[in-house]
């Protein structure tokens, strides 16, 4: 049998960030520096030794502290440290908070995703009207709208849509074309493909495993099918970019890349796709937090 060519898979990070650093790396854990403050979360992935000697590590202004409880977690706080604070990308800001999650309001590793909406939306020479889908803090949002796009925001948590309304402001974006929704993904979609109601750009960002309104229960590898088969539906005849992230890296980026690109094989354009990482400082290696898939018609 003749093999088609395959996909070369691609490794993404960015360079520009000045207000995020991954430290240091290993024995499960990870040491950052977000805006002002140094963070010290458990990071499975990370089965090496640590480079940096335990005082840098013990010097942390706040430890994630991993429970069995619902919340799997709290922060210690091991140094005065504000409520809240700002870190800025590019122009882009977000409000960093530490809760009951080891997650903190931002993804950095997502940023080559901001650069690359931005372009695409720039690149089109025409107004994109564009769907986050699992939108959660908005820093996409934030992208696509300061790049001129008009812009449909769905997240199921109230909690999260309001912070990426907090962040849309913080960015100078307050006046943006964005439409927040507090909303189940496929639920919306359905309902979009019925009112013909089409988008020429797609961000989505399922988790692994979530709740939406009423209890509906999220599950990626029972989801994604009919997740991706609800986006072909939605897609204008002129669609221009799909952006696709997944967080289930216990599987391979070939899924989002052949998930995605059955939905867009009669479209032209390409596919690329690979794994979004950051690089340590303290000894250049590479940390892997998700897999992407990402389509673009040609230019």
């Amino acid at each position: 049998m003749k093999l088609n060519r395959l996909p070369t898979l691609e490794l993404l990070t960015s360079a520009d960030w000045e207000d995020y650093e991954l430290l240091d790396s290993g024995n499960e854990e990870v040491l950052e520096r977000v805006g002002a403050y140094k963070l010290r979360r458990p990071e499975p992935q990370a089965i090496w030794r640590k480079k940096l000697p335990d005082d840098v590590w013990d010097s942390a202004d706040a430890v994630m502290v991993l429970t069995s409880g619902e919340h799997g977690g709290y922060w210690e706080l091991k140094q005065p440290t504000a409520e809240s604070w700002v870190i800025d990308y590019k122009g882009l800001k977000s409000e960093i908070r530490l809760s009951t999650s080891r997650h903190i309001g931002v993804f950095p590793e997502q940023a080559p995703h901001w650069d690359w909406i931005e372009s695409q939306v720039q690149s089109a020479n025409r107004p994109l009207k564009v769907i986050n889908l699992f939108g959660y803090t908005g820093m996409a949002t934030s992208a696509a709208a300061r790049a001129g796009a008009q812009v449909t925001h769905v997240d199921a948590s109230k909690h999260a849509v309001s912070w990426a309304s907090r962040n849309l402001a913080l960015s100078g974006l307050e006046d943006a074309p964005v439409r927040w929704l507090v909303e189940d993904a496929r639920k919306y979609l359905r309902r979009e493909a019925k009112r013909k109601s089409f988008y020429d750009g797609i961000i989505l960002d399922p988790p692994k495993f979530g709740r939406g309104p009423g209890g509906r229960v999220w599950e990626y590898f029972e989801g994604i099918s009919d997740l991706m088969a609800l986006c072909k539906r939605v897609l204008t005849p002129n669609a221009h970019f799909i952006c696709l992230t997944s967080y289930a890296i216990q599987a391979s980026a070939l899924v989002p890349h052949q998930a995605l690109q059955e939905i867009v094989n009669d479209r032209g354009g390409r596919v690329t796709s690979g794994e979004l990482v950051t690089v340590e400082q303290s000894g250049g290696r590479i940390l892997s937090h998700a897999l992407f898939a990402r389509w673009q018609v040609d230019k």
